[in-house]
């Protein structure tokens, strides 16, 4: 397997493309989403860049299977319980890669399971006002939504490659 390796320098021009495409895209979070471990360190410099208010989220499903389920967020999300009013809060989720496209798929089925299931406005709310960055999108990933930020691409499909961040065995470089 091929190693695409992330420096600090290049994770740092990637977030920085990242906050540009979301200034110029006239779309402001009213706060951002860093998924625990590797969307963590580009959602709180997007945090400080932009200066919107962060959160986390603990969906590490390649670690131990880690889920963590914040209703709040899902409510945020579909304008809940105002919903008449479209109260909605515009979400960004950051991560370091949409890999496979496991974790936002989880995300997208456990909001809309733990608020309101059946409601037909569920369709609408991703890459609308909950959108999704990622320093690196794989083009061949099974999710169920397209990034609307990304850093860079890849495609596992004709290059199986492994991509190592900076934050990952940082001690042995």
């Amino acid at each position: 397997m091929n190693k695409l390796v992330i420096n600090h320098r290049e994770m740092t021009r990637l977030v920085a493309k990242l906050a540009r495409e979301i200034s110029l895209s006239n779309w402001k979070p009213d706060y951002i989403v860093g998924l625990t471990r590797g969307g963590l360190i580009p959602a709180v410099m997007l945090s400080h860049y932009l200066n919107i208010p962060l959160h986390t989220l603990n969906v590490s499903l390649r670690d131990g299977d880690s889920r963590e389920s914040n209703l709040w967020m899902a409510e945020d999300a579909l304008g809940y319980p105002v919903y008449e009013d479209k109260n909605y809060k515009n979400i960004l989720i950051v991560d370091d890669i949409n890999d496979q496209g496991t974790t936002i798929n989880w995300i997208m089925n456990d909001w809309k399971s733990s608020c309101l299931p059946d409601d037909p406005c569920w369709d609408e709310v991703w890459n609308s006002n909950v959108k999704f960055a990622v320093l690196v999108d794989n083009m061949s990933s099974n999710c169920n939504v397209k990034m609307d930020y990304v850093g860079t691409e890849i495609n596992k499909a004709e290059n199986n490659v492994w991509v190592d961040f900076p934050w990952e065995d940082w001690w042995a470089k």
